[in-house]
């Protein structure tokens, strides 16, 4: 359904049980630059109402995750620790070229924006299904979902915006540019790398 051409080793819950404290300090540091994405399409593309209200809900349920996970983080006894830079996204958001059109580069944020749910959503399935602590296992459950329905909407929202034809030649090119990226990852105890 996500599209991804390379799967995340399962092996990778593995370093995420042994790093439970430093996943959820990136986890939730990974849902408040959700939000935030939401908040610069609002500021950046204004003119696109309905990208809009979909924005500020989006803003809302975000910080509603990152106070869903930082409070995973207390019952632990732990502090949320410091952002960290994410490679992944640092080396996706090289894929497309600076400038264009401002509705080329809101389908460019739209596609980078759904890629990066779609993996989250890959991430919190597998570890839904691997973890051994079964209510942070469902935990990701219901969070997976929503990853699910956020990258169903940024990808909608780039083929509403954009040349339909042309949008799915870039979100393939796209995803192909991704398993690269992901041959290298998946050995860090991070959401996405």
């Amino acid at each position: 359904m996500l599209g991804l051409k390379l799967p995340t080793d399962p092996r990778w819950v593995n370093i995420v049980e042994k790093n439970i404290e430093d996943i959820l300090t990136d986890h939730a540091w990974c849902e408040q630059k959700a939000a935030s994405t939401a908040v610069s399409l609002i500021v950046s593309f204004p003119e696109y109402t309905d990208l809009i209200q979909e924005m500020i809900a989006l803003v809302k349920e975000e910080i509603s995750h990152f106070k869903m996970v930082h409070d995973k983080i207390l019952e632990n006894g732990w502090v949320l620790g410091r952002d960290r830079k994410d490679e992944y996204v640092m080396q996706i958001i090289q894929f497309f070229p600076k400038g264009g059109s401002r509705t080329t580069q809101l389908v460019h944020r739209l596609l980078y924006a759904a890629l990066i749910e779609a993996r989250s959503c890959e991430r919190f399935r597998l570890l839904s299904e691997e973890l051994e602590d079964k209510e942070l296992a469902e935990f990701y459950r219901k969070l997976m979902v929503s990853e699910a329905n956020h990258y169903t909407m940024f990808l909608g929202f780039a083929r509403q915006y954009g040349d339909r034809k042309e949008v799915d030649q870039k979100w393939n090119d796209l995803l192909v540019f991704e398993a690269e990226v992901m041959k290298d990852l998946s050995k860090h105890q991070s959401i996405h790398g």
